[in-house]
């Protein structure tokens, strides 16, 4: 796998960290955390959206696979910085952590690493048909 693709998922922290910084500053406290959760949910996966866009209409990738290996390894990459940030920088607890990933409580950060690794595909293909 070439460097670049894991140099590409760094923009992704950036974003995921901002997101996080305005949803406490802006509506959590309004909307309380599960729905500030799941608004900032919907805004990273847009936000992400936006930045895979333009990744994959500069890179010039060789086939879907490659597209593939590029979202699973950047949603690795996100499952293992998530886990390493909160359990051994911040020492949060491990169910706290896992919580996020309770679809049935309404906790969609799921949704965001289901985006994370389609996304180079779904953006590749609809260069390919734009090409």
């Amino acid at each position: 796998m070439k460097w670049k693709y894991v140099l590409g998922w760094f923009p992704l922290i950036i974003i995921a960290v901002v997101n996080g910084a305005i949803r406490q500053i802006a509506f959590q406290k309004s909307l309380g955390e599960l729905h500030a959760h799941q608004l900032s949910t919907a805004i990273g996966i847009t936000l992400f959206g936006v930045y895979i866009y333009w990744l994959i209409r500069r890179w010039k990738l060789d086939s879907n696979g490659e597209a593939i290996r590029i979202g699973l390894l950047w949603m690795f990459l996100t499952i293992g910085f998530e886990f390493m940030l909160g359990r051994l920088i911040l020492g949060r607890d491990w169910s706290l952590l896992l919580n996020d990933y309770n679809i049935c409580e309404g906790r969609v950060w799921t949704l965001v690493l289901i985006w994370v690794a389609i996304a180079p595909l779904v953006f590749f293909r609809m260069k390919r048909k734009i090409d």
